[in-house]
């Protein structure tokens, strides 16, 4: 399993942005599809965005328009850009590596994974 750091949160007022890093070091992501999932107090973890090897996205609903997934396999690190943050955006957010974001894949079901990082906590609030 790819040991993954997430970093890059921290509290803004609504409206704000923040730009979140996944970092895998040492590790080559190139054939590996990466997700952002995320987990507000007392709620399920749920699927955030997804971005597939050949760089094609998958964005959940509640976040299109206001967020956007990237990656630099150079770097090994995937992004999540979120802009007009909201206060239900609150939540902790973490990253997995998956085969492919496709409709059956661990995007849609978090709970079938095992482990999880620290994550990096996201506070939207005035």
């Amino acid at each position: 399993q790819v040991r993954l750091v997430e970093s890059g949160g921290g509290m803004v007022q609504p409206g704000g942005s923040l730009r979140l890093s996944c970092a895998a070091p040492g590790a080559n992501l190139d054939r590996y599809a990466i997700a952002w999932f995320r987990q507000a107090p007392g709620k399920e973890r749920e699927g955030v965005s997804c971005i597939n090897s050949d760089a094609s996205t998958v964005y959940k609903d509640f976040v299109k328009g206001r967020v956007t997934i990237s990656r630099d396999n150079a770097k090994s690190t995937a992004y999540l850009q979120m802009n007009s943050l909201k206060s239900e955006d609150t939540a902790v957010y973490y990253c997995q590596t998956l085969p492919s974001c496709h409709g059956g894949s661990y995007f849609y079901f978090p709970e079938r994974y095992d482990h999880w990082g620290q994550g990096t906590q996201v506070t939207v609030s005035s």
